[in-house]
């Protein structure tokens, strides 16, 4: 976490460890500073540590990472894991669905009173012959037909549509948020407006959490917010407040628990607008701190399977292995309101990993997928993440419109104003055509660079490669007999068999275990193997000595392989690294290597000396620039899956046949 206030929540944990006891502990003590005046340092139990400044301006966001924490916990994971959605993001996200504020609405624009007859002769004839069109008056905003929405209760006078929405509630963050900006807007408005206003906002929200305690958390939370922005009066009405015993009426009405995913939507009108980042969590990894952990992750994944609205399942998307944030997509898209919106936080994973395909296609098809926020350096806004994270901009059944992919985003670009981005933040708009020949139908959304050169230069690769045969397609010059080429993981689970792997020792009889850290780069960019089965040139303590010998003696000896590092860090120059692998080595699980049917490898052998150099001969391609830019562009997170480079369109000369050809 940002600004050494990581270690706080840790310590915390160590003076009192029961969270729920937190929980409740910061709440009352944050209701007791807003009605003493006084800071919520001062009032927090003596035994608790000492709270750093940097957690005393938004006691909302502490609650977010207790209730994360306490989230995490549950799951049978670690709590440092736990990353509450920034407040800042929640504010841009919000920011871009706003409409026009009619509290205080804008003067018309003065048109000039200036006389063309003033204007010398020559000029008066020069703006003639322009012909200038009267300014355009589509972006004004139809005051008659917003009011009318007002008073339908479709949005509020500060601009929030509604009813709004969040179907994993968390500690209810973004109404929060949404709290602060209907402030801000009534900060100079007549007191009953404000106070109606308030009463419109609070009786369309609607927020549903599984958890009893996020639920209770998040009405308080909502209610302090409330108090503090002068919505809400901690005693009967006043001027420009609502009763503390009314909030609480409505907030009993719009914050329920229940499960978005298997229950029914418990509220009649259809939401216009869901703000969410719903758990990123797959259903192998629920529940994995319990006993019959195993039984109740079998049994929730058999119910989500079959639950059905009529005669259709409802979650269409169900593969590989789930991840809760796809299913809260699709749920969210069938609650909202025909042309409602939906804005959600998620791994970028969604836009390239082969199990989000059938997501994609849903959002494309059945939707109008209008807009994708793309943060690569997620660890700058979510402190100690290393995922990159995606905003989505969808709406439901909406018409099929192009993609627009703003980024890549960086902290300083995330406003509370405008659109919600700087407009510095590069925009790309993904048209069919160029989108459905690069990612051939699987609707996958490419990483595009900031800098504008670079990112020419990724589009020209892209439009280039993508006409190619991909390594696996049976027209690619690799293939023989009907025999694709399949890329395979190294032999060698490290866990389960690290009693047979040691540090190198010379001279000592075994064989050389080869892991993604002995995969390197010299000056010139050439990869090699810095192993010391092979170099000499290795310091003893140096981490490629580690780690490095296989003792066992149930594998059978290989012969040269082709391999390439499976796990690359993202911000290394390279995503792919190509090597021959010697023979007689022992790949580890973190190496993915080409099988060669044996045709092809006759072939090399024949067009080269022996096979290593074929092999070599091969390795030249695979590791083109051209080729790792693709990669790059497409790649699903920081492994490096077997299907990417199974995708990889290897350009290989034309002196080199096609086997299939050669074969009929």
């Amino acid at each position: 976490m940002q600004n050494g206030v990581s270690g706080w929540y840790a310590r915390l944990d160590r003076c009192l460890a029961d969270r729920e006891q937190q929980i409740d502990i910061w709440l009352q003590t944050w209701e007791q500073s807003l009605k003493s005046f006084q800071p919520i340092a001062a009032l927090l139990p003596e035994d608790w540590p000492t709270l750093p400044a940097n957690l005393l301006t938004d006691p909302g966001h502490v609650l977010d990472h207790l209730l994360a924490r306490h989230d995490a916990e549950s799951d049978g994971r670690s709590p440092r894991g736990a990353h509450p959605t920034p407040p800042r993001l929640a504010d841009a996200v919000i920011a871009s669905e706003m409409r026009e504020t009619l509290v205080n609405p804008k003067k018309p624009v003065q048109q000039s009173n200036f006389l063309m007859s003033n204007l010398p002769p020559g000029f008066r004839q020069h703006v003639e012959q322009l012909n200038l069109p009267k300014a355009s008056q589509d972006n004004e905003v139809d005051d008659q037909a917003e009011q009318a929405a007002v008073e339908k209760g479709l949005r509020t006078l500060s601009g929030i549509p509604l009813p709004v929405a969040d179907t994993a509630a968390g500690g209810g963050l973004f109404h929060a948020r949404l709290i602060r900006r209907h402030a801000d807007a009534h900060e100079e408005a007549d007191p009953e407006m404000k106070k109606e206003d308030t009463r419109r906002l609070f009786s369309n929200i609607q927020l549903l959490d599984i958890n009893e305690l996020v639920v209770e958390s998040t009405k308080v939370r909502l209610l302090l917010e409330s108090i503090r922005h002068e919505l809400v009066s901690f005693g009967p009405e006043t001027p420009g407040k609502i009763s503390r015993k009314e909030m609480e009426s409505l907030l009993g009405l719009g914050v329920l628990q229940g499960d978005a995913l298997q229950g029914l939507w418990p509220w009649e009108q259809a939401p216009q607008l869901v703000l969410t980042n719903p758990p990123w969590l797959r259903i192998k990894d629920r529940f994995r701190g319990m006993d019959d952990g195993s039984r109740l992750r079998k049994e929730l994944g058999e119910k989500l399977r079959g639950i059905m609205d009529g005669d259709t399942p409802r979650f269409s998307t169900m593969r590989g292995n789930v991840n809760l944030y796809r299913l809260f997509i699709e749920r969210s898209l069938q609650i909202l309101s025909p042309g409602g919106r939906l804005r959600l936080v998620a791994p970028d994973s969604l836009l390239r990993e082969q199990s989000s395909h059938p997501l994609r296609e849903l959002l494309v098809k059945q939707h109008g997928w209008t807009q994708v926020w793309a943060i690569e350096e997620a660890n700058l806004l979510f402190p100690g993440m290393t995922q990159g994270v995606v905003v989505l901009g969808i709406t439901a059944n909406g018409e099929h419109v192009p993609l627009n992919i703003h980024g890549p985003i960086t902290r300083s670009d995330l406003r509370r104003d405008g659109g919600g981005l700087s407009s510095r933040v590069p925009v790309f708009e993904l048209k069919e055509d160029r989108w459905v020949g690069w990612a051939r139908d699987t609707w996958a959304v490419p990483r595009l660079p900031r800098d504008r050169v670079e990112r020419k230069y990724t589009l020209e690769v892209l439009d280039r490669l993508a006409t190619l045969p991909r390594l696996s397609d049976e027209q690619h010059p690799l293939t023989t007999n009907s025999r694709q080429v399949r890329v395979r993981v190294g032999e060698i689970d490290q866990t389960a068999h690290a009693s047979y792997i040691e540090t190198w020792v010379k001279g000592k009889r075994s064989r050389p275990f080869i892991r993604g850290v002995h995969f390197s780069e010299n000056e010139e960019g050439n990869v090699f193997i810095r192993h010391p089965a092979f170099r000499t040139d290795i310091p003893s303590r140096a981490s490629e000595r580690q780690l490095a010998m296989w003792t066992g003696d149930h594998q059978p000896k290989f012969g040269p392989r082709l391999a390439c590092q499976a796990i690359v860090n993202a911000h290394q120059e390279r995503r792919l690294r190509w090597a021959v692998i010697p023979e007689g080595s022992v790949l580890g699980n973190s190496v993915n290597h080409i099988e060669l049917h044996q045709d092809i490898q006759t072939r090399l052998v024949e067009e080269h000396d022996n096979f290593e150099e074929g092999l070599a001969w091969l390795c030249s391609f695979l590791n083109n620039q051209d080729l790792d830019e693709w990669a790059r562009a497409w790649a699903a997170n920081n492994n490096v899956n077997n299907y990417e480079l199974e995708m990889l369109p290897v350009e290989l000369p034309p002196s080199f046949p096609n086997f299939s050809t050669l074969v009929r």
